[in-house]
């Protein structure tokens, strides 16, 4: 389930077409993705920081997810996490080819196409962040 916010569709109205499509798409990517995962639960769409954000609401299972344009030379957009969940360092294992801002993003560019599949599960990923930390303290 999601819960749509039309503050996040204005953001994205007011951006370039192509920064458009790419948050767009990154945006449904992030809602199929939730969709695929009955574990996930309801998902929330709001502003944080002026940017769109996804975040569980019921139950609470991941840590929230922005996107937003990137402001720095990484790259022209963006998805970011909490800096202080060990989400970054994990990816960074898992997909060294990708390029990550400190603690908190990795960075797409325009001219290349989106890796779906790595976006994906890592996506899942922060969705579901709190729960697997809670398995793996169950598991311990």
């Amino acid at each position: 389930m999601f819960k749509s916010d039309p503050a996040v569709l204005a953001v994205m109205d007011s951006y370039s077409g192509e920064l458009k499509e790419a948050l767009l798409g990154l945006r449904a990517l992030i809602l199929k993705t939730a969709e695929e995962h009955e574990n996930i639960g309801l998902l929330h769409e709001a502003l944080k920081w002026g940017q769109p954000s996804y975040l569980t609401v019921q139950p609470k299972t991941g840590t929230t997810i922005r996107i937003d344009r990137d402001k720095s030379d990484l790259g022209d957009f963006a998805l970011y996490v909490n800096c202080q969940s060990s989400l970054i360092s994990d990816w960074r294992t898992l997909f060294p080819a990708l390029t990550f801002g400190g603690d908190r993003s990795v960075h797409f560019k325009l001219n290349r196409p989106l890796p779906k599949s790595e976006l994906r599960h890592m996506i899942a990923m922060a969705l579901t962040y709190h729960s697997s930390k809670r398995n793996q303290s169950k598991n311990r």
